[in-house]
């Protein structure tokens, strides 16, 4: 439903700061009062997040604990094994009632991630159906029931997503080179006004390096099973007030493994086909301290990527996908008044994707060609003031602005589909004011509210509201909560362009999806070594887009509500084990499918694993359980669309064995069991696979 706030640009922000600013006058600092309820970030272990196996630097463990100290070099700059459950990253700066999940660039290492799919996919609440190692594009990025682009991907703080929705044109987490990232944040609720109202799933945001104080050059290579071939090289250092980084990563396999009769995409000779994926990514980034009060940053990251699409396989899919992109960002930060209570930044952006379909396809009898590109480019502005009022008030306000431009050239040689033949140029503006409020009512209580008003080119003006507690009950124990509004519109290829690989038709009368996301967790400290996270999560989208008789539409109300749980267990300084377990219901309620779980997400995944490290030596042992998922769409003949895919456990080991200080040998083994499970619609895993590599820090 449209709205009008013409007055919210000036209005907004001075109805949060009239709010009484409550609490004592004094400074408080919810990490240090005396409720004693630390966030998870700081409890003894220290807790930061329960998906992957991380290690801790000595210095964060007890003394009497510390192992020998080793030189320090990239073998055992983090030499302590720990499994972490949730850190609240930039805390002065992100609303903390609904926990930042973070991971670093060693946690990342250790996984042996090779995208930014890798590194999402053992956090709770995502499902990643991969069809192999890079081929996330293909398949499909859930996280609580949202799709990828029901969810906002940021790098450094400035949106990547374009608008472009379909499969062959989604949000490619291939096109950073994992070299490059300091650290994932993963964050949803009162964020979801800070940076979009199309977050209903979450907010992404991915932090790149800038630099060291000296230059350092780090590096791996990979070769494994599928031809599998991974270069990643990174260089970063400084020079006077400028630091510097500059990363580069090439990936190859071919996913080319024998498949079960049934099986999406299998050949005449039993083999996966057209499922190779060949990537190459560059990333630079040049940082400049002009004075104590201001900085710049510039980063460019470029893409190229080729690869064939198996996804609807049925009969043999021959389509290539092509992409091709570019990212530009400039920012500017600036510390206001006394340098510590105001903080602006300003950033310029300019995001460009190329995609290019086409393939052969056959009309009675005969084989024909077609072709599809999307070619999108976005420019994007962003104003972002963090304002410390008060002692016990803060207020996070600002302006975005983004112009999106769509071409689209659909070309077929098919009798049956020359008619589509079209080239269309599309272009929309949307702007939006933004504030998030944040008050320290007490020593244990804190409370955010946050507004962010749009006014779209396409689909009107629309406010969407948020807000978010929590609060300290005991010293062990403390409960938070958050509730948001938002509103994701059709991307322009749903609205104008002919999808002339899957055959979709647009349709110019599409709605927006609407609804609201909430959520309520508690954190506890079980032990001095034990600690849990318990969160429900639910939201209420309605006009969901989906396909109806091969035209784009909306096909209703869709309720999802889910359980996420994680504990996490210190054994020893060098041993920890952790277990996380996420539930979700996403039930379609209106039309012919009413009462049905949304297609491709699991009910239940839980991934417990064990870790040990020292002295640069390490292993993890990660175990995942998947309930299996609905074949949505994509079927062979006599099959329906509520079949389940089967459940099935994945065993993946992980180990480092270091040669020099400098230098370790790196070994994955992936899918120890050898069951060649089905992953998503008949598509299914290669069994064992292995990677061995070399990775060195100098």
């Amino acid at each position: 439903m449209k709205k009008s706030f013409f007055w919210l640009p000036v209005a907004f922000p001075g109805v949060l700061l009239a709010l009484p600013a409550l609490g004592n006058d004094t400074e408080i600092n919810l990490k240090t009062v005396n409720s004693d309820i630390p966030y998870l970030s700081e409890i003894t272990l220290p807790t930061t997040r329960a998906e992957l196996l991380t290690q801790s630097p000595p210095d964060e463990l007890d003394e009497e604990n510390q192992p020998d100290q080793q030189p320090e070099t990239e073998d055992n700059a983090s030499d302590d094994a720990d499994i972490t459950i949730e850190a609240i990253a930039e805390p002065e700066t992100l609303p903390q009632s609904t926990p930042t999940h973070v991971i670093d660039k060693e946690e990342i290492q250790k996984q042996g991630a090779t995208s930014v799919a890798d590194v999402l996919k053992r956090m709770p609440g995502f499902a990643v159906n991969d069809v192999g190692h890079g081929a996330d594009i293909h398949t499909g990025t859930y996280y609580r029931g949202a799709s990828i682009n029901q969810s906002v991907f940021l790098i450094n703080g400035r949106r990547i997503n374009n608008d472009v929705n379909t499969y062959h044109g989604a949000t490619d987490l291939n096109s950073i080179p994992v070299e490059a990232i300091e650290r994932v944040e993963l964050s949803s609720g009162v964020t979801s006004a800070l940076y979009g109202s199309s977050a209903f799933g979450g907010v992404v945001n991915i932090i790149t390096k800038e630099g060291y104080a000296q230059p350092r050059l780090t590096s791996s290579i990979e070769f494994g099973s599928l031809n599998l071939n991974n270069q990643q090289f990174s260089y970063g250092g400084t020079v006077g007030a400028a630091r510097y980084n500059f990363s580069f990563e090439r990936f190859f396999i071919d996913n080319r493994y024998r498949v079960p009769v049934g099986a999406a995409n299998r050949d005449s000779q039993g083999f996966l086909s057209n499922a190779d994926t060949a990537t190459s990514t560059y990333f630079g980034s040049i940082s400049l301290d002009l004075n104590q009060r201001n900085s710049l940053n510039f980063d460019v990251t470029k893409l190229s990527s080729r690869r064939g699409l198996v996804y609807f396989g049925f009969p043999l899919q021959r389509d290539r996908l092509d992409h091709d992109g570019l990212n530009l960002g400039l920012s500017w930060k600036a510390r206001l008044g006394n340098g510590e209570n105001s903080n602006l930044t300003t950033t310029l952006g300019y995001n460009q994707n190329y995609f290019s379909t086409y393939g052969p396809t056959v009309f009675a009898g005969r084989e024909f060609y077609r072709t599809g590109v999307l070619d999108t480019q976005q420019f994007t502005t962003r104003i972002d003031h963090d304002w410390k009022i008060t002692p016990n008030n803060k207020l996070r306000w600002g302006l975005d602005l983004k112009n999106t431009n769509l071409n689209g050239d659909v070309l077929s040689s098919s009798p049956n589909r020359i008619a589509f033949n079209e080239t269309e140029n599309r272009n929309v503006l949307n702007t939006a004011l933004f504030a998030v409020n944040t008050w320290n009512l007490s020593n244990s209580f804190q409370l955010d509210l946050g507004l962010r008003q749009s006014f779209d080119g396409q689909f009107g003006n629309y406010l969407n509201p948020s807000m978010g507690l929590r609060y300290a009950i005991t010293p062990l124990i403390a409960m938070r909560g958050s509730w948001a509004g938002g509103q994701r519109n059709p991307g322009l290829d749903q609205l104008y362009i002919y999808d002339t690989v899957h055959g979709w038709e647009p349709n110019p009368d599409l709605e927006p999806e609407t609804g609201s996301s909430w959520t309520a967790g508690v954190d506890i400290k079980l032990a001095d070594n034990l600690t849990g996270q318990f969160t429900y999560f639910g939201s209420s989208l309605n006009n969901r887009l989906g396909i109806v008789a091969g035209r784009w539409a909306n096909i209703g109300l869709v309720d999802t509500n889910g359980l996420e749980a994680a504990l996490q267990l210190r054994v020893t300084p060098n041993w920890s084990t952790f277990l996380n377990y996420t539930y979700t219901d996403a039930q379609i309620k209106t039309g012919s499918e009413r009462g049905l779980q949304l297609g491709m997400i699991p009910y239940s995944v839980l991934q417990t694993g064990v870790g040990y490290q020292n002295s640069g030596w390490q292993a993890n042992l990660y175990v995942t359980y998947n309930s299996g998922a609905r074949r949505a769409f994509f079927n062979r003949p006599g099959e329906t669309t509520t079949d389940f895919v089967p459940s099935f456990v994945n065993l993946d080991l992980s180990g480092r064995i270091p040669l020099t200080q400098t230098l370790g040998l790196t070994v994955y083994l992936e899918n120890l069991l050898g069951e060649q499970y089905e992953r998503v619609n008949r598509i299914y895993s290669p069994g064992f696979t292995f990677r061995v590599g070399l990775s060195s820090s100098i």
